[in-house]
Formats: structure tokens, C-alpha cells, sequence
């Protein structure tokens, strides 16, 4: 016998729903810290102000009400005072000729004006016009009977004359209460809050900005391990951030400083040895060994240059600079060409703006582009760079060739130092494995970077941005 499925865990309608609150939350908000301090704080202040200025406006209206209850009060008095005293005959042009206020209505009928099926009047509403003063006069001024009602907020009390005639219809129309309706609480809370809105904004620009230096702190040292320090002034907290960034700051000098000695150290020691070994291969007589053992030396030597040259630290050594991007990228062409005399004009072509300045460090971006160009000659023997003008604050620049591409899975792996795609590339073509992985270290320390990708016509391409 089989049993159907039970469903497990809860539906994944609620999360769903979450999950798109939260999207929508991260679309609404801003996206700096300065900007979502402002905006709460704006909000909770506008909360605060619009409590405080309903709680004034209530106040006010309760003020209003009381005031109103004690002018109606009086006229209703006066209204029944004169009726009474008048002659029964006379009631209607007597009452002709009194000046009712606004929002006050009063005849004389046979009926009364509350009808059944209105509302009672709540005492609160009832008290505007005191019936117990009335009631509470000398038995000839007494009403004989009081009615009342409200219908669509109007207030209807009948009193009936005291000669048992006639009644009295006071009909009183009372106007909502909209506290929030005021042109002084509009006003007010605008005024209130566009001053709230500029301390406010002022204020967490001032108190964030120890974080927008700190990024930029942060940005510089990773462009320049010799950046300058940042200040260690301001708030405590502030001071401390900064202490320790500069602490670390120190340490990663201290490190690359290290390792810079330790490796130029072991070069050293390397070149004496390999130079012994050198000499004792020329005395072999096997001239087919001596010429393999001699090969070997050579590339170990180049391999111990080329590490060396991996952790010099040339880049952070050398000042930063305004330089000509498009006037270098033409040198290293020409300088590529002229080694390779037997190739054409064309396989070493330059395309972009004649002139494009931008800041960074001669040499070492050179280098790079050095490194790039012999990696596109090398291995696809042309070598052409196409140069962009900047765009959304970055400069794109791209180094084509001809050559058999690089599989996609492995574009990203010859990056690694020492790491060679022998499919594809032999040791005939020179190079250890450093040349990329070199030219991606002095790029990113210029806040850049460069990935490689097939071009759908063959050949590879090297992909280079540039921050403007």
C-alpha cells in the first residue's frame, strides 16, 4: 500500500514576499551612508514634528471648542429669553429680527425638528448649549420639554414653549475639527523641517566624511604602498580608525619592504653558484652535454631575473605622474617593431585620440604594456592596440593579436606566476610565465586591471581599464 507524499517545511510564499521587500527596500534607499543617515533622520524628525504640532493644533481646537460652546451657550439663552418674554403673537417677527451667528439656525413650528431615527446627541456635543441653565431658571422661563439629535454632524434641539404652543428649533451646524488644515501648521511644519532637513544634512556629511577619507585612504594605499598617512585627528573613535589604519599601513611596507630584500638576497646567492656552474660546463668535453647543461644554467638565470623583477617593488618606488597614455602605447609599439625588423608596419598598429593624459607611474606602465604587446607578438605575431577615449571614469584599452587564442578555462590561469599553457606556447618564445602576472600587478596597483578573451575573427585579446 503506498502512502502519498507529505509535504515538508513551510510554503516559500512568505519568504518570497520577503525577499521582495527587501529588493525593493535596497531600490528605494540610497546608496551612500551619508544619504540613509539623513533620510531616517529626517523621517523620525518629521514623525516628532507632526506629533508635536497635532498635539499644539488639538490644544488649540479644544480652546476653539470651548470658546464656541460658551458663545452658542449664551445665544441659545438669549434666543429662549427673548421667546419667552415675548408675546406668544410677536415670537415669529421677534425672532425675525435677531442676528444669528454662523452656523446657528433657529424657527419657530408647530413640530418639533428632531425627528425619530436620528442619533442622540452625545453630552460632550449636547453641552455647547447648556440645557441645564434653562432648566434650572424660574419655573416660567422652563422649557416644558427638550429634545435633541444629530443628523450628518448637525446638531437638532427642540425646546417647547413653556405655555405648551409652539417649540423652538435651534439647529446648530458644527463644522469637523481639522487640526492638520491649518495654514499655520502647513506652514510651520514645512519651516520646521527644511531647517531640520539642512542641520541634517550638514551634520552627517561632517560625521561621515572620517569614512569617505578612510576609503580613500584605503584606494591609495592600494594604488601606492608608500601613500601618505592618514590624519590622526577628530573624534576619538576617528582618531583610533585612523591609528589603526595606519598602523597596518606600516606593516604592509614593512612586509613588501622584506620580502623585496629577502628575494633580492636570494637572487644574489643564486647568481654566484649558477656563475660557478657555468664555468665548469664550458671545461665539459660532451660538447652535446655541455650544451644542454649550459641551456639549463641560462634558464635558470632568467628564471631568477624574472622573479626578481615579479617582487621589485619599481612600481611603488616611482612617483606618480601626469603622462601621455597614447604616446607611450606608439613607444612600446616602435620599440617592439624595431625588435622584429622582418615584420610589417601593420602587425604593430596603434588606433585611438592622438593624445590622452592620465596619472600614474612611466615606467612601470610601460613595462606593462611592454609585457602585453611581447605576450601578443610572442605567441600570435602581431601585436595592435586599440585605445579608447574615457568613458563612465575609466579608460579601456585593448592589445590584439592573430595568434590560436587561449582556451576560456584557462584565461584566467596564466595569470598565475610561473604558469605556462604548453598547448600552446614553448619555451622557444622566451619567458619564464612572469610577463602577465607582472604587467596585471602594476595595472591593479594603478587601480586598474586587464583579463584576456578570444576574438570571435581569431586571436586573443588583452582587455586593459584605467580609472580616468
Amino acid at each position: 500500500m503506498c502512502w502519498p507524499p507529505m509535504s515538508s517545511g513551510p510554503p516559500d510564499a512568505p519568504r518570497q514576499v520577503r525577499a521582495r521587500a527587501r529588493a525593493l527596500l535596497r531600490r528605494i534607499l540610497p546608496r551612500t551612508l551619508a544619504a540613509r543617515t539623513a533620510l531616517f533622520l529626517l523621517l523620525a524628525l518629521m514623525a516628532v514634528q507632526a506629533a508635536g504640532l497635532t498635539i499644539h493644533a488639538l490644544d488649540r481646537v479644544d480652546l476653539q471648542r470651548a470658546a464656541t460652546e460658551r458663545e452658542m451657550s449664551a445665544r441659545v439663552f438669549g434666543l429662549w429669553r427673548a421667546m419667552v418674554l415675548a408675546v406668544p403673537e410677536r415670537r415669529g417677527l421677534v425672532l425675525s429680527e435677531i442676528e444669528l451667528p454662523t452656523g446657528l439656525d433657529a424657527s419657530l413650528d408647530d413640530q418639533p425638528a428632531v425627528r425619530v431615527g436620528m442619533l442622540p446627541a452625545p453630552p460632550p456635543v449636547l453641552r455647547m448649549i447648556r440645557p441645564e441653565i434653562l432648566l434650572g431658571g424660574p419655573p416660567r422661563l422652563r422649557p416644558r420639554e427638550i429634545q435633541a439629535g444629530m443628523r450628518f454632524g448637525t446638531l437638532y434641539v427642540s425646546f417647547r414653549m413653556p405655555d405648551g404652543g409652539q417649540w423652538l428649533n435651534v439647529i446648530l451646524h458644527m463644522p469637523p475639527l481639522r487640526p492638520w488644515h491649518s495654514e499655520t501648521f502647513l506652514i510651520a511644519f514645512l519651516l520646521m523641517t527644511a531647517a531640520a532637513a539642512l542641520l541634517i544634512v550638514w551634520a552627517t556629511r561632517r560625521l561621515t566624511r572620517p569614512v569617505r577619507d578612510l576609503a580613500r585612504a584605503a584606494n591609495a594605499l592600494g594604488r601606492d604602498v608608500n601613500a601618505p598617512p592618514m590624519p590622526e585627528e577628530g573624534p576619538f573613535e576617528v582618531a583610533t580608525a585612523a591609528h589603526a589604519f595606519n598602523t597596518m599601513a606600516e606593516r604592509i611596507r614593512r612586509f613588501v619592504g622584506d620580502r623585496t630584500q629577502m628575494l633580492a638576497a636570494i637572487g644574489h646567492d643564486l647568481r654566484t653558484p649558477i656563475t660557478r656552474l657555468k664555468l665548469r660546463a664550458e671545461f665539459m668535453e660532451d660538447d652535446e652535454q655541455r650544451a644542454k647543461m649550459l641551456a639549463d644554467l641560462e634558464e635558470m638565470e632568467a628564471m631568477v631575473n624574472a622573479t626578481l623583477a615579479f617582487a621589485r617593488d619599481d612600481a611603488a618606488a616611482e612617483p606618480s605622474v601626469p603622462l601621455d597614455l597614447a604616446a607611450l602605447c606608439r613607444t612600446v609599439l616602435d620599440e617592439a617593431a624595431d625588435a622584429r625588423p622582418h615584420a610589417d608596419a601593420e602587425d604593430f598598429a596603434y588606433a585611438g585620440p592622438e593624445r590622452l593624459t592620465v596619472r600614474g607611474r612611466p615606467i612601470a606602465l610601460k613595462r606593462a604594456l611592454a609585457n602585453l604587446v611581447a605576450n601578443a607578438a610572442n605567441y600570435g605575431g602581431t601585436a595592435r592596440v586599440v585605445l579608447s577615449p574615457p568613458q563612465g571614469g575609466q579608460i579601456h584599452l585593448r592589445v590584439e593579436d592573430d595568434g590560436p587564442g587561449i582556451p576560456e578555462e584557462s584565461q584566467e590561469a596564466v595569470f598565475q606566476p610561473f604558469r605556462r599553457l604548453e598547448a600552446s606556447r614553448n619555451r622557444e618564445t622566451g619567458g619564464v610565465g612572469l610577463g602577465l602576472p607582472i604587467a596585471r600587478n602594476i595595472l591593479r596597483a594603478h587601480g586598474g586591471d586587464v583579463t584576456l578573451r578570444n576574438r570571435p575573427e581569431g586571436g586573443l585579446c588583452a582587455e586593459v581599464t584605467l580609472p580616468a
